[in-house]
């Protein structure tokens, strides 16, 4: 007699509330098909057109979903059993991570023509990778969470390394992948702890038990302390920061533009998502250790900013002081510091990407002028260039009119209203810090004026090439000029346009952060 199996009971899945990614890694199966197929010079811009347009089309996605769970007021549905929750939170970062592929995938376009590079797998990697970071804001599981970490990380390991002929790029994606599988480990000691505290990996049921039941001992300290390794290193906090200035100096700069829009976005989901809603109940333990980061962070990436001369290291120590920013907003453990670290997250992408835009152009063909001395002069070679650059920096430094300046205003306005003045005061004195390497920067790029060499670096001529030879060993810097790819610029304009937008009426994007605030487990 053959013995009768059991039926399978297979999850329940809401297919049409996973759209965005689905159409992410649909498109991006698709693309490495054609790709496959067809490798003339035609499909550079095609595969450009492509990835914008499927990341318009997850956004298009993403807004029908918003109205479906009425607007993020409060209103979350599961679409894989209770693994994966879909609230105005998820669908926030899904909406961040598709600005910063249609971004990342406009600044690429002119890079990997300039290069030489093959641009189907490119796109295809960077659709990917951004289909993890969204997985991660949505999963309601700490496993789920690890394995969108996982899918987002992979890429960015080999986006990281995908200029192959230069030695800059092949030790970048070493140091990102072996100090990545480290953290990835912490962060799976963390889940394992987690579990053996409260029986659980499920968000949901971890925040019931914890409310419920009084935990006692070191084994659920210990898995907040693993979960912040884990995913402080993706958000670059301090002490987790060590490999962000060389990975992002030796990273194509299309692909550090996105990693550091991207990147960030995903574990700040996850930190928040995890901290803020299934360990809330917990807050007098974890409190004080994201105070610390948030601190070390701040001053740490503000002071060593300063001493740097390479604009893509500045960039990166500046990118370890906003994730201090945004952990204030964690710290807080309020629904107006999680707004503000959204507001913050959104309004970065914006900026970081219109950055290393920025630096892209100006650092030409095999990202060798990177150093300060390649701005200089920029603002007579490529005044609309410079100025946008300009209020990207002057945003990033907090200077009023520009979502930077809101955004490190909410944030410091919910640890006002948390009553933690005293990491109010050190984020504003940390801002002052950083306004120094930006305007430092600026004034490069506008007061080109004769200076005290001792030797003539690459971004200045000798006197047989038409500079003015003073007296003392001065000489003028001439700067070459530049070519601004038209994908590129209009990644650019997108960012500008957002940067002072926002700064001037930002009610519509303070709007949507507020509400994506409730999260429902």
């Amino acid at each position: 007699m053959i013995a009768q199996l059991d039926p399978i009971n297979l999850p329940h899945v809401e297919w049409s509330l996973l759209a965005p990614e689905l159409i992410l890694i649909g498109g991006a199966l698709a693309l490495l098909m054609a790709g496959t197929f067809r490798r003339d010079r035609t499909m550079a811009t095609a595969s450009c057109i492509f990835t914008v347009a499927a990341a318009l089309a997850a956004l298009v996605a993403s807004w029908g979903i918003w109205q479906d769970v009425g607007g993020g007021r409060g209103g979350a549905r599961l679409a894989v059993s209770d693994a994966v929750v879909i609230d105005g939170f998820a669908i926030f970062f899904t909406v961040v991570m598709c600005i910063a592929v249609a971004l990342g995938a406009l600044l690429a376009h002119g890079y990997l023509r300039q290069e030489k590079l093959e641009a189907p797998t490119f796109y295809v990697l960077m659709m990917l990778s951004a289909s993890g970071g969204v997985l991660m804001a949505k999963a309601n599981d700490l496993i789920l969470i690890f394995l969108g970490l996982e899918i987002l990380s992979i890429a960015l390991y080999v986006l990281a390394g995908y200029h192959q002929r230069r030695d800059e790029s092949r030790e970048a994606a070493i140091k990102y992948f072996v100090l990545g599988s480290f953290s990835s480990a912490f962060f799976l000691y963390g889940v394992a702890l987690t579990y053996g505290a409260t029986g659980s990996t499920n968000l949901g049921f971890i925040a019931e038990f914890l409310g419920t039941q009084t935990v006692t001992g070191g084994v659920l300290l210990g898995g907040f302390a693993f979960l912040l390794v884990g995913l402080g290193f993706k958000v670059a906090a301090v002490p987790f920061h060590m490999w962000t200035p060389d990975v992002y100096q030796g990273a194509p700069t299309p692909v550090t533009g996105f990693m550091a829009a991207a990147a960030k976005a995903a574990g700040f989901a996850a930190l928040l998502r995890i901290f803020f809603s299934a360990f809330g109940t917990e807050q007098l333990d974890w409190k004080p250790i994201v105070w610390a980061l948030a601190v070390l962070s701040m001053v740490v990436g503000s002071v060593l900013a300063v001493v740097q001369s390479d604009v893509k290291r500045m960039l990166a120590y500046s990118s370890i002081s906003h994730a201090g920013y945004v952990l204030i907003g964690l710290q807080a453990a309020n629904d107006r510091g999680i707004a503000g670290s959204l507001f913050y997250l959104l309004a970065y992408t914006f900026l970081i990407v219109g950055s290393f835009a920025t630096v892209a152009i100006v650092s030409r063909k095999g990202d060798r002028r990177t150093g300060l001395e390649a701005y200089r002069g920029l603002a007579r070679d490529r005044p609309g260039l410079a100025f946008a650059f300009t209020v990207f920096l002057l945003a990033q430094a907090g200077v009023p009119f520009t979502s930077g300046f809101l955004a490190k205003f909410y944030v410091i306005s919910a640890a006002v209203e948390a009553r933690s003045y005293a990491i109010a005061v050190i984020a504003m004195l940390a801002s002052v810090v950083a306004a120094f390497f930006y305007l430092r920067l600026i004034v490069v790029m506008y007061m080109g004026e004769d200076q005290v060499m001792a030797g003539v670096g690459p971004e200045t001529s000798t006197a047989g090439d038409g500079a003015e030879a003073g007296g003392g060993g001065v000489l003028t810097a001439v700067a070459t000029r530049v070519h601004v790819p038209a994908a590129a610029a209009l990644a650019i304009g997108l960012c500008l346009a957002f940067t002072i937008g926002a700064g001037l009426l930002p009610q519509p994007v303070i709007d949507f952060a507020r509400h994506a605030t409730l999260l429902r487990l």
